[in-house]
């Protein structure tokens, strides 16, 4: 299997048991598709540093995580200062979930990266 083909049904299941695990705690319909919205947002993120990552190749690749981190850290302000309230999400449920997301993502990003070497 390709590594991002991996990396992508690697990411979709964690993002879906991260989701799972996060709707026990938000149990309302809006916190439920704030997380819904984040968990598709934090999927196209994580999807474009992975492809960044895998691009950079072995000897660029903490160059490039590095970048995939500043990528990700302006996509959950630009969510938190705007996209949230465009789209009139909780602001508690859509900020924690995105960060959650983005976070068990990273940590599996660093797995593949460890896996691909």
């Amino acid at each position: 299997m390709k590594p991002i083909a991996r990396s992508a049904l690697s990411l979709v299941a964690i993002l879906a048991v991260t989701g799972l695990l996060l709707s026990l705690f938000f149990r309302s319909d809006a916190d439920r598709h704030a997380l819904l919205v984040s968990g598709i947002l934090a999927a196209f993120v994580q999807l474009a540093a992975f492809g960044l990552v895998h691009i950079a190749g072995r000897s660029n690749a903490l160059a490039a995580w590095g970048l995939g981190t500043i990528f990700r850290g302006t996509i959950l302000a630009l969510y938190g200062f705007f996209l949230v309230k465009m789209l009139d999400l909780p602001p508690t449920a859509a900020l924690v979930s995105f960060a959650v997301f983005l976070f068990v993502s990273m940590l599996l990003e660093s797995m593949i990266m460890a896996y691909d070497a």
